[in-house]
């Protein structure tokens, strides 16, 4: 059986991008799996976008040192197994250099030890810490971590002198790890968690736990680590209940989808997040403005959607491996996988970016910029 007849075969392989097209011209393979369909889908989408984007103009440019570069990219629907299935197959079969993906911190996690143990570099685009603390050899990733959004926002909650907090969190991987966080963090933001909730992925209604948060005596603002649609409920939820306190998100609903999921009632919520979402109100002389808005428009321009964070991961991950290529003279997964541990001063959506053997992330809280939404709009709030 050829490998595209087993392709053919497999319903949840959805997408391979340049194989058939142009096989005698594909020299560098990078493969992808990422959550394109399912619950994760917004996420996923636009970092599958993003990544063909990327490597199409790569291509158009003559390709990474006259050498092109061919994608090869599963759907895993988010699910887990997908994940570690396509996995395998990318670095068994279709023998790639290096991966891009686990959309989710659930896929992700699926798939770190089928790259340890090929020691082929993989690059996630989830966000929880677990997934580069412990430091593991091959495995990077660009998105800030949960601890991060946890630490920016008591930070934000300390300057206005709020400390009396209530969680509510989701249940999935990225959730539960963020408030794992944030309880881990509280007292060192001198944070006393006075409730602390949570809900299912398929919960259509979180009244009950916010109810219960908002009737503790002195709660002075509630913070809900989640992504997909259950924050736009609790949000909902939280103005119909008439909560007198702020309100805050995690970078997990960093996208317009949310403000529209949650309408009005999104006005005045608070979330860390990366500079692309205010790309145009960041002043000429922040040093990610010319990265942001050129990645913001020929996003745009390419797929007629609108930007988001999540395809800024994707951007990243491919712009650091494709450097990382660079500097090394070489498609060979270790050398690949060395220079991109000593990445320095890249200046990408998310923030700029210093790696090093202790840490393979290699981003601060200067990363995250603190936003409120009005009147329906990302603002800058410090």
């Amino acid at each position: 059986m050829t490998f595209l007849t087993r392709l053919k075969s497999t319903a949840a392989a959805v997408a391979i991008i340049g194989l058939a097209a142009q096989p005698a011209l594909a020299d560098i393979k990078i493969g992808a799996s990422l959550s394109q369909t399912g619950p994760a889908s917004f996420l996923g989408d636009p970092e599958a976008k993003t990544l063909k984007m990327l490597v199409d103009e790569i291509n158009a440019k003559g390709g990474i040192k006259g050498e092109k570069v061919e994608l090869v990219m599963y759907d895993d629907a988010g699910d887990a197994n997908n994940a570690r299935t396509f996995a395998t197959r990318l670095v068994e079969d279709d023998e790639v250099v290096a991966i891009i993906g686990g959309t989710t911190t659930g896929t992700t996690m699926a798939m770190v030890p089928v790259a340890e143990e090929a020691e082929v570099p993989f690059i996630s685009l989830a966000g929880a810490v677990v997934i580069i603390d412990p430091v593991k050899k091959w495995v990077f990733k660009t998105p800030h971590t949960d601890k991060m959004a946890c630490a920016k926002i008591f930070e934000d909650l300390k300057a206005r002198g709020l400390t009396r907090i209530g969680l509510i969190s989701g249940t999935g991987g990225f959730e539960m790890s963020m408030r794992e966080q944030c309880l881990k963090l509280a007292p060192e933001y001198g944070m006393e968690i006075v409730a602390d909730e949570s809900y299912g992925p398929k919960d259509a209604d979180m009244t009950p736990q916010l109810t219960k948060i908002a009737g503790v005596a002195g709660l002075q603002a509630v913070v809900n680590p989640g992504f997909g649609q259950g924050p736009a409920i609790v949000t909902r939820n939280f103005r119909q209940l008439n909560i007198q306190v702020p309100l805050y998100q995690s970078h997990g609903v960093a996208s317009k989808s949310f403000i529209e999921l949650a309408g009005e009632a999104a006005e005045g919520v608070r979330l860390p997040a990366a500079a692309l979402l205010v790309a145009d109100k960041l002043p000429d002389s922040d040093p990610q403005k010319a990265v942001v808005v050129g990645y913001r428009d020929a996003y745009e321009k390419a797929t007629g959607s609108p930007v988001s964070t999540f395809g800024g991961h994707a951007y990243d991950a491919f712009m650091i491996l494709v450097q990382a290529i660079e500097r090394a003279g070489s498609a060979e997964p270790v050398a690949i996988r060395d220079e991109i541990e000593k990445t320095k001063g890249y200046v990408g959506t998310g923030g700029i970016v210093n790696m090093s053997p202790e840490d393979h992330m290699g981003l601060d809280l200067s990363a995250f910029r603190m936003l409120e939404i009005r009147n329906g709009d990302w603002t800058i709030v410090e």
